[in-house]
């Protein structure tokens, strides 16, 4: 019989559902200029804005990935994007800084759960030898959104103003939950789109849980005392740190530190974005040859991993002391670029150390990397504000070393030993 690949269309609508989560959180940081105007935010003001959604976004990725495994995949996905696309709406009905920051945490809350829930879904619907191409779909998904979300959240500032933004991606996302609620399945073999080749194709070579055995709840004293656990937890802090900086703070950095316009910041800040995009599905490609060919998880995830860093690093460096802003956003595109090599990585190896239990250790994982995102809105701007941009980029660029360091202990080719 030949098999199916319907698998690759839900990786298809990963993609999309991850693309809008991530237009969905640009959109704050290219209004913020006009935010700030209109209601007299300063800096630090849009900062803790920024934090706030961080602040739920946190909270809920542990809960997120165990909810994941227990329910399971369709039902707590559907939840999340239908939760975020209503308060990402409900955005445009803000009208000072308090109902701002309420509206925030809880977009936050809603989008924490999407990333171990899909990270779930991939262990379960994608051969072992597709994981970090399928991860690939769902972080260029993410990668992609602020690419065209710059541009496109300018172009519809300038036509209907700030708000309408909100509204119409609001609509976008409950469009997006629906699909999902009618074609995702738990089970792969329950899909009437999946036939029995490829059931067999996604199975080989997977230890597939009893459907009658009782739900279990992850082993959390073995997770905690694991030199493994913590490393992969570090190691996205920093990575999400670096990537969040630029997140947060790119479009009022390159109008305020280089100089660029309204519509020219939409243009130059694609670029990073775009980078990451590309690294991102290389890896994704490549890092699945590589084991294919034995190469060791280990080598394959870790050297993907910490050479993203260190060049992260070196490049940020080089944007912080660059004499023109052509050379600024060249070094910026490709230190937000190599990063790509860390984000394949990481997701891919907590799916290696986490197993079944790969929703948990993601959501572990993306929770440290959050607090990296509570953290780098704030210290960004405080340090931009008191010392300029240039020290606040060289600090961003110095933190890659301890997410380096941190990579020798995550040992992706070694699950988590679970003690009964």
């Amino acid at each position: 019989m030949k098999k199916t690949n319907f698998r690759w269309f839900m990786a298809v609508l990963i993609f999309l559902i991850t693309f809008m989560s991530y237009m969905d959180r640009v959109n704050l940081s290219v209004a913020t200029p006009t935010i700030m105007q209109e209601f007299g935010f300063t800096k630090v003001d849009m900062g803790f804005l920024q934090t706030a959604f961080f602040v739920g976004y946190a909270l809920m990725q542990i809960p997120g990935g165990m909810m994941a495994e227990y329910f399971g995949q369709r039902i707590s996905s559907t939840v999340a994007v239908t939760w975020w696309s209503v308060f990402t709406a409900l955005t445009a009905c803000a009208s000072n800084f308090t109902s701002f920051a309420i509206i925030r945490a809880l977009f936050g809350l809603g989008e924490g759960p999407i990333f171990p829930a899909m990270n779930n879904f991939i262990y379960r619907w994608f051969n072992r030898a597709e994981k970090a191409t399928a991860s690939s779909f769902m972080l260029s998904g993410a990668f992609v959104g602020p690419v065209f979300g710059p541009a496109v959240t300018v172009g519809l500032m300038l036509a209907f103003g700030w708000r309408s933004v909100f509204v119409i991606f609001g609509v976008a996302g409950l469009v997006l939950a629906l699909a999902w609620w009618f074609l995702a399945k738990n089970d792969p073999r329950q899909s009437p789109f999946v036939n029995e080749a490829e059931a067999d194709h996604i199975e080989n070579g997977m230890v597939i849980a009893d459907a009658k055995a009782p739900k279990e709840i992850a082993p959390w004293g073995c997770f905690i005392s694991s030199t493994q656990f913590w490393a992969i937890g570090l190691q996205y802090f920093i990575t999400d740190y670096i990537m969040y900086v630029f997140l947060a703070w790119l479009p009022l950095y390159l109008m305020e530190a280089q100089g660029f316009s309204l519509a020219k910041m939409g243009i130059a800040a694609s670029f990073p974005w775009a980078a990451l995009c590309v690294v991102t599905f290389f890896t994704g490609y490549v890092s699945d040859k590589l084991i294919a060919a034995g190469v060791s998880k280990h080598k394959a995830r870790t050297f993907f991993g910490a050479t993203g860093l260190m060049l992260s690093g070196a490049a940020l460096y080089m944007a912080a002391v660059a004499a023109s802003p052509s050379m600024n956003v060249m070094w910026l595109t490709i230190s937000l670029g190599s990063l790509g090599f860390t984000f394949n990585a990481s997701w891919a190896a907590s799916m290696d150390i986490g197993g079944k239990f790969c929703g948990t250790v993601s959501g572990w994982m993306n929770f440290w990397g959050n607090i990296g995102g509570v953290v780098a809105p704030v210290v960004t701007a405080w340090i931009a504000t008191h010392y300029g941009w240039q020290a606040a980029i060289l600090v961003t660029a110095f933190s890659a070393v301890l997410g380096v360091v941190c990579w020798v202990a995550v040992k992706p080719d070694k699950e988590i030993v679970i003690k009964r």
